[in-house]
C-alpha cells in the first residue's frame, strides 16, 4: 500500500490539533537575547547562591571514564570571562566570531559569550576540511575563530589566507597552538574559591530581538552552501516545534511546573540540528544535554541513553536505521527511558517507524525544517503507539489519554524546573527573575522543588509571555511516512510554481508564510541570506518563503515528502520520488541504507538506479564466498528487484543496483544524491 496513507496506527487517538493550531498566538518582545533565556535567567543566585550552583547545564561523557557535570552557574561565569577576553581582542556588536568546536562545555560558553556581547556566532564543523573553512571565513569576515585539537590544524593551515581573522582562540587539546588560549579551568575554581564580590561578571549587551544572532552556512546538498543570518527571536520561534516533538518535554501539559528531562543528540553543535534543536531549547528550560565528542555507533547511542538516563532525543533517519540493523531488540540489553523521539533530515519510513514504536517503546514525531526557517512542520504524538499496542517505555507509565486541563502549548514551562535524574546532585527549584520568554501563558505560574510542592513568587522582570495559547488538551496522531502538520504559530502550504495552494494529492514545494494564520509575524524566519540579497528575494513568492522540498498534502492535512526539487526525476515518462523507494529497500534484511537516482538512459531519458549499503552481517557472509562474490551480488540484486516490484509500482523498481560501502553524505546526515546523480551523468558521457 503506497505512502501508508491508508493505514493509520493513530486512529482512535485524541486529535486535538484543530484547537492548539487556532489557539496559540505569538508574542515577542522588541528586546530579547538567547544568551539571557538560555544561561543568566538560570544562573542567578537571587532565590539562594545554593540552588543556582547546583542546576546542571552540560553533562560532559565520555566512554570509559567518569561523566562530568557543568552547571549553569559554571557556564554563566565561564562565559562572562569568555566576553571579557573577546571585548579586549577588539569584537564588538555585530562581529562575526568562528565557533569550530564539537559537542563539549566550551562549544556551549563559547556560544553564550557571543549572543551575550550581540556579537554574531558562526557554527563551523569540526570535519570541515581547509577549503571548507577558508570559503565560510573569507566569506563572513569572521574576526576571531574559537577551535580546539579537532580543528586547530586545519585552521593554521589557511588562516594567512582569510584577511579579516586576526585571532585564533585555542581550546582543550589545542593549547598553545593559537594566538592564545581559551582554558575554562581558572574560571570555574575561581567560582567554587573566589568571594562573589571577586568575581568579574559581564554586562551583557541589550539585543533586539530582531537582531542577527547566528550566521549558519546551509549543508551544501543542493549547491554552494550560503550563509544564512539568524535573529535571536527564531529560537522563540523553534519553540512550538521542539515542545511538540518532544513530547512537552518533560512538562504535564496542565501546570507545568516542573521536568525530568535529559536531552541527547549526535547532532553535531555547529549545524541548525544539533544548535536550534538540540542545544539551545534544553538550555531555554532550564535542562541538562549531554555533550560527547566521539564517534557515532548503535551501541554507543544506545549504552549512553541508558546510562545518562536520556528521556529525550533527536536521531537522524540514518542513525535509526542503523540501530534498527545492529539491534533489533535493544531492550533485552539496554535499560531505556525514552519519552519523546524527534527526526529529521531524510524521510524516516515506516520500518523505522515501527521499530521506534514496537522496540524503544515510543512513537517517532518526524519534524520538517530547514536553516532558514527551522521546525515548522511535524507530529506531536505524546508518545501514544499504535492503537491497542498500549506498550510503554520501560522506567515511565504508560501514557493513554493526553493530559487536559491549563494551558497547552507553553513555550517557556520551563520555569521551576529540576534535575531529576540519577548521577549529578539533585538541583533545586529554579532561580526567578531575568528574561521571562516562558510559553505559560500565566505569569503567576509556580517553581516546585524536587521535594513537597511548594509554591514561590512568580519569576519577574521581562515580558512574561512570548507564546500564548488557552488550549486544555495537547498531541496530534503520527502517520508513519508524513511530514506531520504545520506546527503551531506556523502557516504552512503546499503550493505551485505561481505561488497558488495545490490540491489535495497534488506535489508542490513546500513553504512557510511571513505570517502565522492570526496575521501576526512568525519568528522563525531568517533575516537573509549573508551577503546575497539576489538569493534572498529567490526564496519568497509574495509572503511565501518556498523551502525546494516537494511534498504532497492529504485531505487531513498531513504532508508527505516527496523528496528535494532536484532529487525528483522522470524515468520512462513516470515521475520519480526516491525518498519511497529508499524505504522499501531499507526494509529488505540485507539493506542498511540507499539511495536512488536518474541514471540516463538513451531511449527511455533515464532508468532508476539504486546505490545500496548492504547491512553488516551480509557484508560478513559475502566475505566469506572466497571469489563467489559476483555470483552473490547478482542473487541479490533480482531478489532486491523482486522486493520492491511487490510492494511499489511496477515502474518504480531500480533497474540496476550498486553496491557501496557508504553513501555520501553531509555533516548533517542527509545523503547527498546531488553526488551520486553527477556521477551517473559523467559515466554516461564516458561511455
Amino acid at each position: 500500500m503506497k505512502r501508508s496513507q491508508g493505514s493509520d496506527p493513530g486512529q482512535g487517538q485524541p486529535d486535538h490539533y484543530a484547537a492548539l493550531h487556532s489557539g496559540f498566538r505569538w508574542q515577542v518582545d522588541e528586546f530579547f537575547n538567547i544568551a539571557e533565556v538560555c544561561c543568566s535567567r538560570w544562573a542567578r543566585p537571587e532565590e539562594s547562591p545554593r540552588h543556582a550552583t547546583k542546576k546542571i547545564a552540560i553533562r560532559a561523557y565520555q566512554t570509559g571514564a567518569k561523566t562530568t557535570f557543568y552547571t549553569y552557574s559554571e557556564l554563566q561565569a565561564a562565559a562572562d570571562a569568555l566576553s571579557h577576553v573577546l571585548a579586549g581582542l577588539g569584537v564588538v556588536r555585530g562581529d562575526r566570531v568562528a565557533i569550530v568546536m564539537p559537542q563539549r562545555f566550551e562549544t556551549a560558553v563559547a556560544y553564550m559569550a557571543v549572543f551575550q556581547m550581540g556579537a554574531v556566532a558562526m557554527p563551523l564543523s569540526m570535519l570541515f576540511g581547509p577549503e571548507a573553512l577558508e570559503y565560510r571565513l573569507q566569506d563572513s569576515e569572521a574576526v576571531v575563530a574559537i577551535c580546539d585539537e579537532s580543528s586547530i590544524d586545519n585552521l593554521n593551515t589557511i588562516r594567512n589566507r582569510c584577511p579579516a581573522l586576526r585571532t585564533v582562540l585555542a581550546a582543550g587539546g589545542a593549547a598553545g597552538q593559537g594566538d592564545a588560549d581559551f582554558d575554562v579551568a581558572p574560571t570555574l575554581v575561581a567560582l567554587r574559591t573566589a568571594p562573589p564580590d571577586q568575581q568579574r561578571s559581564f554586562a551583557a549587551v541589550k539585543t533586539k530581538a530582531d537582531e542577527a544572532a547566528i550566521l549558519i552556512y546551509t549543508s551544501g546538498t543542493t549547491g554552494p552552501p550560503k550563509g544564512a543570518l539568524i535573529p535571536h527571536r527564531a529560537l522563540i520561534g523553534n519553540l512550538t516545534g521542539f515542545v511538540c516533538s518532544q513530547n512537552w518535554f518533560g512538562f504535564d501539559g496542565k501546570k507545568n511546573g516542573e521536568s525530568g528531562a535529559v536531552f541527547w543528540s549526535p547532532a553535531d553543535w555547529a549545524w541548525t540540528g544539533g544548535l536550534m534543536d538540540a542545544l539551545l531549547p534544553t538550555l531555554y528550560f532550564g535542562r541538562p544535554i549531554v555533550a560527547f565528542n566521539g564517534r557515532f555507533s548503535p551501541e554507543l547511542a544506545f549504552s549512553l541513553m541508558a546510562q545518562q538516563g536520556v528521556t529525550h532525543t533527536f536521531l537522524f533517519p540514518t542513525a535509526l536505521k542503523a540501530m534498527m540493523k545492529a539491534f533489533p531488540r535493544p531492550r533485552e540489553r539496554f535499560k531505556l527511558q525514552l519519552e519523546g523521539l524527534m527526526s529529521a533530515g531524510e524521510a524516516v519510513g515506516d520500518a523505522v517507524f515501527a521499530y521506534c514504536q514496537e522496540q524503544l517503546g515510543v512513537t517517532v514525531n518526524e519534524m520538517f525544517g530547514q536553516t532558514e526557517i527551522n521546525y515548522v512542520v511535524g507530529n506531536c504524538s505524546m508518545n501514544r503507539v499504535s492503537a491497542g499496542s498500549g506498550a510503554a517505555a520501560p522506567g515511565r507509565p504508560k501514557q493513554g489519554t493526553a493530559p487536559s486541563g491549563g494551558s497547552a502549548v507553553r513555550a517557556a514551562t520551563s520555569v521551576g524546573a529540576t534535575e531529576r535524574s540519577a548521577g549529578p546532585p539533585q538541583a533545586r527549584p529554579a532561580p526567578s527573575g531575568g528574561s521571562a520568554v516562558r510559553a505559560a501563558t500565566s505569569v503567576g505560574a509556580t517553581e516546585r522543588s524536587a521535594g513537597p510542592p511548594q509554591a514561590s513568587s512568580a519569576p519577574s522582570g521581562g515580558s512574561a509571555v512570548h507564546a500564548v495559547t488557552s488550549v486544555g488538551a495537547i498531541g496530534w496522531p503520527a502517520r508513519p511516512g508524513s511530514m506531520g502538520k504545520a506546527y503551531p504559530g506556523h502557516r504552512v502550504a503546499v503550493i505551485d510554481d505561481a505561488g497558488k495552494a495545490c490540491a489535495v494529492g497534488v506535489p508542490g514545494d513546500v513553504a512557510v508564510n511571513r505570517y502565522d494564520i492570526h496575521g501576526v509575524p512568525d519568528p522563525i524566519f531568517f533575516l537573509g541570506y549573508w551577503k546575497n540579497d539576489a538569493a534572498t528575494r529567490a526564496k519568497f513568492t509574495g509572503d511565501w518563503c518556498r523551502t525546494g522540498d516537494l511534498a504532497r498534502v492529504d485531505a487531513d492535512g498531513y504532508l508527505w515528502y516527496d523528496g528535494r526539487a532536484d532529487d525528483v526525476f522522470k524515468a520512462a515518462g513516470y515521475r520519480i520520488g526516491p525518498g519511497e523507494i529508499e524505504n522499501c529497500l531499507v526494509k529488505h534484511p540485507a539493506v542498511a541504507n540507499a539511495a536512488v537516482v536518474p541514471k540516463p538512459d538513451k531511449e527511455r531519458g533515464a532508468v532508476v538506479k539504486a546505490y545500496v549499503v548492504l547491512a553488516p552481517d551480509v557484508i560478513a557472509d559475502r566475505a566469506r564466498l572466497m571469489g563467489a562474490e559476483a555470483v552473490f551480488d547478482a542473487e541479490l540484486v533480482v531478489k532486491l528487484q523482486a522486493h520492491v516490484k511487490a510492494l511499489l509500482a511496477p515502474y518504480e523498481y531500480p533497474k540496476e543496483i550498486e553496491f557501496i560501502d557508504a553513501l555520501p553524505m553531509t555533516t548533517t546526515g542527509k545523503v547527498q544524491r546531488r553526488v551520486l546523480r553527477l556521477q551517473e551523468e559523467e559515466r554516461a558521457r564516458n561511455c
